[in-house]
């Protein structure tokens, strides 16, 4: 999230829940991306927002924990002592790969002079000029260097909208970045600066092996530049958590690291580590909910490369599009399951259920209906709107012509989906 001058600390307010008045109130339609699990809960993306407001200092209750086992103690200082300085020595070595982000937009000032007050005033004698104002700060990491020139990926709300991009440096030289792509459905961005200045590159490492309950470090520029490359650490609280986000292209859901690390404005687009200082994910946004502390979301490193690859070698995302709003099919009551879409106990829970189809779209002109249930693509069996998306994704292209295995009134049936490119505003896979 990007820092707007005079805006709100937090961009988004959060949403209470409210109860729903039928199985299909949960129901947050994308093209092929529906609202899954946490959806409803406003997540908001933490780049650093300019505010009037000063923050509620909270203070922090620290509980004593005791031993009365001597030997049992030493030991278990030695430990920590040992895991700190690991850590320390790998905050150290991957830190100047960290860099801050400042966004500059134009904004445009306009200077009404009178002149003669016999003449009457005419709109044609105001002085209009435009200059650059810092906006909005936030975090990225260099992930590649060739030749001379270096790679940041960061997030697209923190770029998004940017006339001019600085980029801070290890060292405290600030150079000028340049845009080469950005993905608002998967809030990434790739910014290249010169690599004159350049004398570390992260490692990025392997997301799908991560577990619930693995430390990971975070590092990014919480609350601005005075506060650059702050570290904070915290666990693994969950992986493949599928969350919905509000973008600037429509609402998409996406799938997320969970962690308890804390986030805070201006961490948007830092690394989250591991402690061996592999990046696994890239920091994007947290639960903004009142008594909710804790949960923060970070982009999965694995789920990240290809779209980055993408962004360097065309500058955007082509994405295959079919024209589904959907939803996991665990989410639609038993009995509907079997009285409505005719499915078998067998069958239940085993499937996307699609709730809609888009007028003219690949999926309608190949024969796909409301109410039908997928429950495959190209012979691989889906079970969620996130597989679905994922095969898509990296496994699918626009011009291909995919396989498309239904269940429709309790019967399967195949169909060939000729895949286009998707429309803009809309969250397709």
């Amino acid at each position: 999230m990007t820092q707007h001058k005079d805006d709100k600390q937090i961009i988004e307010q959060p949403q209470k829940q409210k109860k729903p008045n039928g199985w299909f109130k949960p129901f947050v339609s994308g093209v092929v991306g529906g609202t899954l699990a946490l959806g409803v809960y406003v997540l908001t993306p933490y780049a650093q927002h300019s505010s009037d407001s000063t923050a509620n200092d909270s203070a922090a209750k620290t509980e004593a924990v005791s031993t009365n086992h001597t030997n049992s103690s030493k030991t278990t200082a030695v430990q920590t002592s040992n895991s700190s300085s690991s850590i320390s020595s790998m905050v150290e070595n991957v830190s100047p790969a960290i860099v801050g982000i400042t966004n500059y937009q134009a904004q445009t000032q306009t200077d009404t002079s009178f002149g003669d007050f016999s003449t009457p005033f005419d709109e044609s004698q105001q002085n209009k000029s435009s200059q650059e104002e810092e906006t909005g700060t936030g975090s990225g990491v260099i992930f590649k260097k060739s030749g001379n020139k270096a790679y940041i990926l960061t997030n697209n709300h923190v770029i998004e909208g940017a006339n001019k991009l600085t980029v801070s440096l290890h060292d405290g030289k600030t150079i000028e970045g340049k845009l080469v792509g950005a993905d608002p459905l998967t809030d990434l961005a790739v910014v290249e600066i010169s690599s004159s200045h350049v004398t570390k590159v992260a490692a990025l490492g392997n997301s799908s092996s991560l577990r619930a309950g693995e430390t990971v470090i975070a590092i990014g520029n919480p609350l601005g530049e005075d506060l650059s490359r702050t570290v904070t650490q915290g666990i693994v609280s969950g992986v493949d958590r599928t969350v919905s986000m509000n973008t600037s292209a429509g609402e998409s859901s996406i799938n997320v690291i969970q962690t308890d690390a804390a986030i805070n404005p201006g961490n948007s687009g830092g690394p989250l580590l591991t402690t061996d200082g592999k990046v696994v994910g890239i920091t994007s946004m947290k639960i903004s909910e009142t008594g909710v502390e804790g949960i923060g979301f970070a982009l999965p490193i694995n789920d990240v490369k290809p779209i980055a690859d993408q962004l360097l070698t065309k500058g955007k995302i082509e994405r295959p599009y079919i024209g589904i709003s959907m939803l996991d099919l665990e989410q639609v009551p038993d009995v509907y399951q079997k009285e409505t879409l005719g499915l078998k106990s067998s069958q239940l829970n085993q499937g996307v259920y699609v709730k809609d189809i888009a007028a003219g779209s690949p999926a309608a002109k190949a024969g796909l209906k409301s109410e039908d249930v997928i429950t495959g693509i190209n012979g691989k069996q889906i079970k969620t709107g996130s597989e679905l998306r994922h095969e898509l994704y990296t496994n699918a292209k626009v011009g291909d012509t995919v396989s498309i295995t239904l269940i429709r009134n309790g019967k399967q049936e195949t169909k060939q989906v000729t895949l286009t490119q998707s429309e803009s505003k809309q969250v397709s896979s």
